[in-house]
């Protein structure tokens, strides 16, 4: 029973650890760009959006396409940006342990 109680209490500051690097991925930011920079999306590390920003050369009626093709690319960059940072988040947080393929964490 006394490895229970550790695993427990290691499972316990597992999930302290979680919550604070929730808290820091919302703090953090990364930004999502295209068109060479003409389009950048601000993001949380949480992947919630925080900004957008987009070149005066875009703002032209006959442009719209072109335009929601960049917000769109912008977005999945910022997307793959805020992932590729909670991956690396969560490798520290759990020391390098492998996980299960297909077994994600948060839970």
């Amino acid at each position: 029973m006394k490895n229970l109680g550790q695993m427990m209490k290691q499972a316990q500051e597992m999930q302290a650890r979680m919550a604070q690097m929730q808290e820091q991925l919302g703090a953090l930011e990364v930004t999502g760009s295209s068109g060479g920079g003409m389009v950048k999306v601000t993001m949380s590390g949480k992947g919630e959006v925080r900004g957008v920003k987009i070149d005066n050369t875009l703002a032209v009626a006959n442009e719209k396409d072109v335009l929601e093709d960049l917000l769109v690319a912008a977005f999945n960059d910022g997307r793959a940006k805020a992932e590729a940072l909670m991956a690396q988040k969560m490798q520290e947080l759990t020391g390098g342990l492998q996980l299960p393929p297909g077994f994600k964490l948060p839970f």
